[in-house]
């Protein structure tokens, strides 16, 4: 294809082996946690298990109607979605498909992939399958929900956990309420009913085997 053979002259290029830099920045990834919004832009984000800031805008926490301190692990969500042109690649829907695989989600969830192509593949797959078993909506390629056109417009009040790249208000529908997080993420708040971890499922059918 015309695309991988672009990737594969990407990856010709690179630095001498001798080149300098004015900095190097070393990240470990084994720290990153997952990162859930609280407010309405991106910026204002804390770490799944963290807490809304104490100095967080007086103006954001008004429209998403929480208090500083609170843990957004405590939230409940009355709807759950997947997708968006930025986050419901093919490797996304194979994240949150291994999430819901063999379970059933508590709120209304709907799964958009980011285009006909993406769609057709994760057919292929079985992915449709998947969503549909738990319970989800699995939909065609469209903006509907992510902008609160259609297929899932938030009431007022209402709050989504969502894995689309916007959350000023009114984004989702009139006065909704927009968590942004992971594909994963989004998958396991609709299997509990409020914002959580993957890792989250995988403990309470642990305690529940014991």
């Amino acid at each position: 294809m015309a695309f991988e053979a672009k990737v594969a002259a990407w990856c010709e290029l690179r630095a001498d082996p001798d080149a300098r830099y004015d900095a190097e920045i070393a990240i470990d990834v084994d720290e990153l946690r997952p990162m859930v919004s609280w407010g309405t832009n991106p910026g204002e984000s804390v770490p799944l298990d963290g807490f809304v800031p104490s100095g967080a805008s007086a103006q954001s926490l008004a429209y998403m109607d929480l208090q500083p301190g609170v843990a957004l692990r405590s939230l409940a969500v009355d709807q759950a979605f997947i997708g968006s042109c930025t986050n419901s690649r093919l490797s996304d829907l194979r994240a949150a498909a291994d999430v819901l695989r063999g379970r059933t989600v508590r709120v209304p969830t709907i799964v958009t992939p980011g285009s006909q192509a993406v769609k057709r593949a994760a057919e292929r797959e079985g992915l449709h399958d998947v969503f549909q078993d738990a319970g989800a909506l699995w939909t065609h390629s469209s903006c509907g929900p992510c902008l609160g056109m259609s297929m899932g417009v938030l009431a007022p009040g209402s709050r989504c956990i969502s894995s689309s790249n916007r959350n000023f208000p009114g984004r989702m529908g009139s006065g909704g309420r927009v968590h942004l997080a992971s594909p994963a993420v989004v998958a396991a708040s609709a299997v509990l009913g409020r914002i959580a971890s993957p890792e989250e499922l995988e403990a309470s059918v642990a305690v529940g085997a014991r």
